[in-house]
C-alpha cells in the first residue's frame, strides 16, 4: 500500500507529480488555495483552464502545473456546507476519489491534497478530515501504483485534526 504523509507547508511548493487544487466550479482561481496555485503556476494555468469548460461538485479535471514543481494541477471542486443534509458528505468523498482516479489514469504515482472545502465552503474541518482519510485509505488499498499521498496542512488546527486521525 502506499505511504500517507501529513506536512504542513505551501502545497505550491512540494515535490510531487500532481498537487490537487481545491477549485470553484468555474475553475478560473479565486481564493484561497485555489489562488495561491493560479499564483504560483503562471498565467498559463488560467488559459488552460478556460478551455475546461468549468467543473462539477466532486469531479476532477487535470491541467499542467506550468511554474510549478508539480507536473500537474488536479482541479477538483469540493461542495459548500448547507448542514450536512445536501449530500455534501458523499460530494466530498467524490472529490477525494476522482482527484486520485485522473491520478491513475495519468500514472501519477506522488499527490498532494489541500483541506478540500474547509475555507469558505464551510465544511466542517474534523469531518473533512476523516472522509479524506477514509477515501485515501481505500483508495490506496486497491491501487498501489500510487506510492505516495500528502496531505498538506497550512495551519496548526488542521495539522492537529490530521494527525490526531492518522495515529488512530
Amino acid at each position: 500500500m502506499g505511504e500517507i504523509q501529513l506536512k504542513k507547508a505551501d502545497i505550491t511548493k512540494l515535490q510531487v507529480e500532481t498537487i490537487v487544487n481545491a477549485a470553484n466550479r468555474s475553475l478560473l482561481g479565486g481564493g484561497g488555495v485555489d489562488g495561491a496555485i493560479h499564483r504560483a503556476a503562471g498565467p498559463q494555468l488560467l488559459k488552460e483552464c478556460r478551455t475546461l469548460n468549468g467543473c462539477k461538485t466532486g469531479e476532477a479535471k487535470i491541467t499542467k502545473g506550468y511554474e510549478l514543481s508539480a507536473r500537474y494541477v488536479i482541479h477538483t471542486v469540493g461542495p459548500v456546507w448547507n448542514g450536512g443534509n445536501h449530500s455534501e458528505n458523499e460530494l466530498l468523498a467524490s472529490a477525494y476519489k476522482n482527484s486520485l482516479k485522473l491520478a491513475l489514469k495519468y500514472k501519477l504515482k506522488t499527490i498532494a491534497f489541500p483541506n478540500i472545502s474547509t475555507g469558505v465552503y464551510g465544511f466542517p474541518k474534523e469531518r473533512a478530515a476523516t472522509i479524506a482519510i477514509n477515501e485515501v485509505q481505500n483508495f490506496l488499498e486497491k491501487h498501489n501504483e500510487i506510492r505516495l499521498v500528502v496531505f498538506t496542512v497550512f495551519d496548526e488546527e488542521n495539522y492537529q485534526i490530521y494527525n490526531d486521525l492518522l495515529e488512530t
